[in-house]
């Protein structure tokens, strides 16, 4: 096997996203890694701490890349507006990246606080984005669980091929945001009274 010159972490989590990607993160090994950088796989250790170490480092990318991407969607605009565009983003990301997405999923382990500052950061744009809400903190939690919610439901059910009729997924999708909406809309109204 032919020995790759200056592998890094940073390659080595690019390869790996990309077959992730490719086949789905329960498919994903290091021998698989270490062929498609032309190492051998013991050689990987110098870059990550195994498999669990592995799929971390794609948490973080994905963590950082739906970061990025909600917080670019979400800007110059408000209320619904920001909410749809946000929920559309992750969708998009899923839909991208299929196998990152699905690492970014879990809740980061107690002990791992970098992964779980990322985390709190991407929960916070959706926290501001639902602002105009009026919702109380509590009342938002709830409200970003349920927008994450629909968001991988559709998602998940749209990756696997569960949607099988001929109507526009991406209309359905709206349409499911708009019931959201008009839910959290009934809640501040309530709350008004």
């Amino acid at each position: 096997m032919a020995r790759s010159v200056g592998i890094s972490r940073e390659r080595v989590v690019a390869v790996a996203a990309e077959l992730a990607d490719a086949q789905g993160l329960d498919q994903l090994t290091l021998a698989q890694v270490a062929a498609r950088l032309g190492v051998r796989l013991p050689s990987l250790y110098n870059h990550v701490d195994g498999l669990p170490g592995l799929r971390r480092e794609l948490a973080l990318l994905g963590c950082r890349q739906l970061l990025e991407r909600i917080s670019r969607a979400a800007i110059g605009k408000a209320a619904e507006t920001a909410v749809i565009a946000v929920a559309q983003a992750l969708r998009a990301y899923a839909l991208e990246h299929p196998g990152v997405y699905d690492a970014t999923v879990r809740a980061p382990a107690a002990d791992d606080l970098e992964l779980q500052e990322l985390s709190r950061s991407i929960v916070n744009v959706v926290v501001v984005v639902l602002e105009p809400f009026g919702l109380s903190d509590e009342a938002a939690v709830h409200a970003v669980r349920g927008l994450r919610s629909i968001s991988h439901g559709f998602v998940s059910l749209e990756l696997a091929g569960g949607f099988g009729l001929p109507l526009d997924r991406d209309e359905s999708f709206l349409r499911l945001l708009q019931t959201y909406l008009a839910g959290l809309s009934s809640l501040e109204q309530a709350a008004e009274r």
